[in-house]
């Protein structure tokens, strides 16, 4: 292997298995892992390897040239996990996690395997993981494996999150394996081959809120600070280690963090599907990109998780309440280090804080009130009834609020605009809900007044024209199944610009067709991938 040539002489530091306790145990069996933070272990060799998709704007942030990763010969042996470079150290990390409201116990990296961390000179930390690289100690009945459905949808929805300007892991590459995986999809006793696939996933940390909980859960209070101290020195270098509030401010900002995350979710529709303490980061980043989905009529109460079809704890609605939870599962796990419960809950509080006043904040600019801090009780009122018009008038949340600042200067163009957003037979008026509505709202932009076209580009900013809809991205999947991988590049270059006009994309700007509103895929999806 030439690894200067195929990553640019970027060296690799591997830092969290250098600076951690690892397990002792080399075999790569299924057990639980008392004591340590990580288990050394092997990506499965596939049989037949073949890229099929890069992210140019992912590898450049890292540092690399995409054009030169692509046609290095070795570059798929590497992405795929056929082979790992001498540089590199793989392991699969150890956490445990509260999932669906319950402690699990230790869950870990069941199917994700680190390959290395480089260490840009410009860039900073990356680590590179493969998730569908094969089994580890904490895949527990599974095979390790992924799907190449699955594995489209976290390809693509990694870099339109981030071009959406949200915190997010970012997806390096997309390899299709040439081996076949089996899955029963609904878990309802019909599995079935499917191709596999194995995506390279980067971010400058994957440790999660479940990091801390097992540990904790153990006694290994130790073990607890060791790797906060760890995080802190490695992901936090704005906090003095030397501050004895240190532990309180790191934990004050992954609060803080979180609460943005929660925001920019809510701004654009996106609902996670499975927030489990275990896929929630401590760096405020979007990570594990499951059974995610967009909301596309507008109903607080969704959510595109069959396996949360009864409970509804992961609803569009509910993820900032399930955010506040898992940061207090958060508190208890190091509160032994820190000893100060009133400290930890005053940053929970200041989360509840936070959120209702930035996310009122951030549906006034969605609806083009700028600058205005805090939001006079109008407008905050007509927000509020916002929500429940949505609701009666069954909107398409990106189409409408994208209509809304496109439209907004003609009242009669903009209920006609408005009317095609809409997933009711409407016969040609907006439901009176609706309409009485708009009438508040342009009395209220009328009286606070803002140069029409500056509005309208502040508008474009906050509200996308598009995004990873649910049936574009089955409609990509059902392509390649065929062998057809045009659509993801489609697709990649679409969610590189989700705020501007695209000449030619327009038919990726369209609400849901009705053959997706309840086919698999579209409108549910399971955790099974």
């Amino acid at each position: 292997m030439t690894q200067p040539h195929l990553f640019q002489n970027i060296p690799f530091d591997n830092g969290f298995v250098r600076a951690l306790p690892g397990d002792p145990e080399t075999a790569n069996t299924r057990r639980q892992v008392p004591g340590a933070c990580y288990s050394r272990v092997m990506p499965r060799s596939p049989s037949a390897p073949r890229l099929i998709a890069l992210s140019h704007p992912a590898a450049r942030v890292m540092g690399l040239d995409p054009r030169a990763l692509a046609e290095h010969p070795d570059v798929v042996a590497v992405l795929s996990g056929q082979s790992a470079l001498p540089e590199m150290d793989p392991f699969a990390m150890n956490y445990g996690g509260h999932q669906f409201g319950h402690w699990a116990g230790q869950l870990g990296d069941g199917r994700a395997i680190v390959l290395g961390e480089m260490l840009s000179p410009d860039q900073g930390r990356w680590v590179l993981q493969l998730k569908g690289a094969g089994p580890t100690p904490y895949s527990r009945t599974a095979d390790g494996l992924a799907v190449l459905r699955s594995s489209i949808r976290e390809f693509l929805c990694s870099e339109a999150m981030h071009h959406l300007g949200i915190p997010t892991t970012r997806a390096l590459s997309l390899v299709l394996t040439g081996d076949e995986v089996e899955r029963d999809m609904f878990y309802d006793g019909h599995p079935k081959l499917e191709p596999g696939a194995v995506v390279c996933r980067t971010a400058p940390s994957f440790i999660r809120f479940g990091h801390f909980e097992l540990p904790a859960s153990r006694g290994e209070v130790a073990l607890v600070r060791q790797l906060m101290d760890y995080t802190i020195a490695t992901d936090f270098p704005q906090l003095d280690p030397q501050d004895p509030r240190v532990y309180l401010n790191w934990f004050n900002t992954i609060c803080r963090t979180t609460c943005q995350l929660m925001i920019h979710w809510m701004r654009v529709g996106f609902v996670h599907g499975v927030m489990n303490t275990d896929n929630l980061s401590i760096l405020g980043q979007t990570i594990d990109y499951g059974p995610y989905g967009w909301l596309e009529e507008y109903d607080p109460g969704w959510t595109p998780n069959t396996t949360d079809a009864r409970t509804r704890r992961y609803t569009f609605g509910n993820q900032p309440d399930v955010a506040l939870w898992n940061l207090a599962r958060l508190a208890q796990a190091i509160h032994p280090v820190t000893g100060d419960e009133d400290g930890l809950n005053q940053c929970l509080a200041d989360y509840a804080q936070e959120f209702k006043r930035d996310w009122e904040i951030m549906m006034g600019e969605k609806l083009g009130f700028f600058d205005l801090k805090p939001l006079p009780g109008e407008i905050s009122e007509l927000i509020q009834e916002l929500q429940a018009v949505l609701v009666e008038a069954h909107a398409d949340f990106t189409l409408f609020f994208r209509t809304l600042g496109d439209q907004l200067d003609d009242p009669r163009a903009l209920a006609t605009a408005l009317e095609a957003t809409l997933y009711l037979d409407t016969d040609g008026k907006l439901p009176p809900a609706l309409g009485a509505w708009l009438k508040d709202y342009h009395r209220l932009i009328e009286r606070h007044a803002m140069d029409p076209k500056q509005r309208r580009r502040r508008m474009a900013g906050v509200n996308p024209k598009y995004v990873l809809r649910n049936y574009l991205a089955q409609e990509a999947i059902d392509l390649a199944e065929a062998g057809d991988y045009s659509r993801i590049h489609t697709l990649l270059k679409l969610v590189e610009r989700p705020y501007q006009d695209q000449a030619g994309m327009e038919q990726f700007a369209q609400k849901r067709p009705e053959w997706a509103r309840h086919r698999p895929g579209c409108s549910m999806l399971s955790c099974s991938s």
